[in-house]
């Protein structure tokens, strides 16, 4: 009988060591299956029209990323998809917030814009973890010396190390915060470092970027316009003029500085004339990029007053 009873006892313990090991299992297998999905759900993001259901989506979303992450810290999908939520967020949405308000409510618009900011340090902390997966103490040996940092990134990188820089180069630029600026090397290099190894990535997106770049580098390569506008000219061929982001971004970036409001005017049309349905894949983007050439036209005498 103590013998049938020990043998119950050892089986029962079995039972459950496996019922609690399975159980790990699914655990595991059900966060990386819910990870898998929401990073997934940032390209139907960039597939819809309405910006106000995604706007009120994209935090949900990030947050359950988040709470993934704690169990995948080194899940290079989730990371790199957090660095991309966050700065999209803040870009697309709490910035054109802050904006809209500038003119009404200069405390109100300050309080958005200190919170952009802090979405835009998160999402470079996330791009930095991403990188550091396969690059151990890669944020130290960047803040030591970033071109040699840099120079290590392979193509494999382009993605985590573009959203890094986009997140660090907004953060700076929307904090206007002096203290940052011993931080452009790092963030220029990582970009220059995309530029070098796939310029195409993401139809171009570092091109659009660096059409705003080179008009405000402190330490310019030569003519600003005549860099900006080959970003430019490079940035159309990559998106076969499908996008609205080259044409505002230059409009804004270049035309206003070179006080050409003709040009202004005729590019933010050319942008307002593009189908957003014809380029399913970013619609979003296209949408709400043309509701900036929208708010920029409307402004037109305010960027343009007359002498």
């Amino acid at each position: 009988m103590a013998c049938s009873l020990e043998t119950k006892r050892r089986q029962l313990c079995t039972a459950l060591t496996i019922l609690c090991l399975t159980g790990c299992s699914i655990h595991r297998m059900a966060l990386k299956s819910m990870g898998d999905a929401l990073s997934r759900a940032s390209d139907e993001y960039a597939r819809d029209e309405d910006p106000e259901l995604v706007k009120a989506a994209i935090p949900f979303s990030l947050k359950v990323m988040e709470t993934i992450l704690r169990d995948n810290p080194r899940d290079q999908t989730l990371l790199l998809n957090l660095t991309k939520g966050f700065t999209q967020y803040a870009f697309g949405f709490l910035l054109p917030d802050a904006e809209a308000l500038d003119d009404k409510d200069k405390v109100a618009a300050k309080a958005i814009r200190d919170r952009a900011v802090r979405m835009f340090i998160r999402a470079r902390g996330y791009g930095l973890r991403a990188l550091e997966v396969k690059h151990p103490n890669f944020g130290s040996l960047l803040a030591a010396d970033p071109k040699k940092a840099a120079a290590s990134l392979t193509r494999a990188d382009v993605p985590a190390a573009f959203w890094t820089g986009a997140a660090w180069g907004s953060a700076i630029a929307t904090s206007r915060d002096f203290r940052m600026l011993p931080e452009l090397p790092r963030m220029e290099s990582l970009l220059e470092r995309v530029l070098t190894l796939d310029d195409s990535y993401d139809a171009g997106a570092v091109h659009t970027l660096f059409i705003t770049y080179e008009m405000v580098r402190l330490k310019p390569n030569g003519d600003r316009v005549a860099l900006a506008t080959k970003h430019f000219e490079r940035a159309l061929a990559l998106t076969q003029g499908k996008q609205a982001g080259p044409y505002v971004t230059y409009a804004e970036s270049v035309l206003t500085v070179e006080k050409n409001r003709a040009e202004f005017e005729r590019m933010l049309h050319t942008a307002l004339a593009i189908d957003p349905a014809k380029d399913p894949d970013d619609r979003l983007e296209n949408v709400i990029m043309q509701r900036r050439a929208r708010w920029l036209l409307g402004r037109v005498d305010q960027l343009f007053p007359k002498k």
